[in-house]
């Protein structure tokens, strides 16, 4: 670096272009933006949005510095600006010494032997689902991946069927989403406490879903009863003064998890169901090892071992559109890194998405290759150049659950259903929270001959 070179490389937008954009009301395409940065400049480039000092970070030793090696020097900065006042100050939003015992406290339901109970229930649901599902119908893939993940995180987080006040919440929790999302790629964003009408739609939303959510926490309190879900785990903790969860905290982290266990797995297996339908080559593979593992069963949990290439098919999936495409920071104090200066309000967009479809680090980037997760393969990628859930300790809580939930979906809708593409579609992804399609994409089923009956009902068996 010359003593002339204030900023990594990058570009500026002046003011009035700023305000231009601003005002023009259209939401901000974070995934193309990511990808023009990393591609043009490099992992590490700059960008001055009027007065804001804006990084675009693809570079795997970077992420590694900013996650893991320097973690607690960084916040998250505007995503806890954005999302705490619709899921309040969870494991999403919360920092410091506060996030440190909630993390603490939430660890023990996240442990692989007590999600791995799950299982049953995602294949119960999954089969129950398939069974609505019938011979050339055409369904919209996303909105049917989105109702199954909400059946199976009711079930997980509340030992609650979607019926009655579980729908309602699964519905309330959708309008939640909403709002999460529109408040993040508005390019203008108008004061918390200035009402709109649409803000004052989405309080009447939250308020509702708190006296629901209120209601399942007192009757829990009650009884005391470990039902074996996420929100009998999260009641029962406690911390090292003996100290659990009030109420407050139950809520903002139940808030949380319904959040990040809903739409992140629906759209990754909305991606993979996509890319299986565009490289049927792919698809005949995993139909193979699927027949093979499972000769018509449903799948469990032990069955998982011998399905590699679903795995991979996932992997690859979250490659191309990670559940994360991007994690905020901004740095606590003026800090130094690669030698600049960064200043305690710049903003820092650490991008997945664009590191994972980086030249870089992956050959032919772009191409939907799942064979790059072999385990010979795999050994070949830069370390930190693939998180779809993160790095450090801030790594994603619910990364086990995630894989097993999508992994057994996959295994046990190849098995029964073949889904093409309906003629005509162009498909673009827009990034909110996570990388959803901007329109629902449209398949048709084709019933399999072999398919997986009621007959066989799913059967928890253990790994070890």
């Amino acid at each position: 670096m010359t003593p002339t070179q204030q900023h990594p490389p990058g570009e500026t937008v002046g003011f009035l272009p700023a305000m231009k954009i601003i005002l023009s009301g259209e939401k901000f395409d974070q995934l193309t933006y990511a990808r023009h940065m990393s591609d043009t400049y490099g992992g590490f480039a700059f960008t001055r949005f009027a007065n804001i000092d804006f990084y675009t970070i693809s570079d795997p030793e970077l992420m590694h510095e900013i996650l893991v090696e320097r973690a607690d020097e960084f916040n998250k900065g505007i995503i806890t600006r954005v999302f705490k006042p619709v899921v309040g100050n969870g494991l999403l939003t919360s920092e410091g010494d506060f996030w440190k015992r909630q993390r603490k406290l939430a660890q023990p339901a996240f442990h692989y032997r007590r999600i791995e109970s799950y299982g049953t229930i995602m294949a119960e649901h999954t089969l129950k689902l398939l069974e609505s599902w019938h011979d050339g119908q055409m369904r919209l893939i996303d909105r049917e991946m989105m109702k199954l993940t909400l059946s199976i995180v009711c079930k997980t987080l509340f030992d609650a069927d979607v019926s009655g006040d579980a729908e309602r919440v699964g519905n309330l929790m959708i309008g939640v989403l909403d709002a999460a999302n529109e408040r993040t790629n508005a390019a203008l964003r108008l004061p918390d406490w200035m009402p709109t009408r649409k803000r004052i739609a989405q309080q009447k939303l939250i308020a509702e879903l708190d006296a629901i959510i209120q209601r399942f926490i007192s009757e829990r309190r009650k009884t005391g009863e470990d039902r074996g879900d996420l929100l009998s785990m999260l009641l029962l903790a406690q911390d090292d003064d003996g100290q659990s969860m009030n109420d407050k905290q139950l809520r903002d982290e139940v808030m949380t998890l319904f959040i990040a266990g809903h739409e992140t797995t629906a759209n990754v297996l909305t991606w993979a169901f996509y890319f299986l339908a565009e490289h049927p080559e792919v698809r005949a593979k995993l139909v193979a090892e699927v027949d093979h593992a499972l000769n018509g069963r449903t799948p469990t949990l032990a069955d998982l071992k011998n399905m590699p290439y679903t795995e991979m098919v996932i992997k690859e999936a979250m490659r191309l559109y990670p559940p994360a495409p991007g994690v905020s920071r901004s740095p606590n104090q003026n800090l130094q890194l690669r030698g600049y200066t960064i200043s305690k309000d710049a903003i820092m967009n650490l991008s997945m998405y664009a590191m994972q479809r980086s030249p870089r680090y992956f050959e032919n980037p772009d191409a939907f290759i799942p064979e790059r997760f072999t385990p010979e393969n795999e050994k070949n990628i830069p370390r930190y150049a693939y998180l779809p859930f993160g790095a450090g300790p801030r790594v994603c809580i619910g990364n086990s659950f995630a894989m097993m939930e999508a992994r057994l979906i996959l295994a046990a809708i190849v098995a029964r259903f073949d889904l093409t593409l309906v003629p005509g579609q162009h498909v673009v992804a827009e990034q909110l929270m996570t990388v959803r399609p901007k329109e629902s994409i449209r398949v048709h089923l084709r019933k399999r001959e072999q398919p997986i009956t009621a007959n066989n009902p799913p059967v928890m068996m253990s790994m070890m």
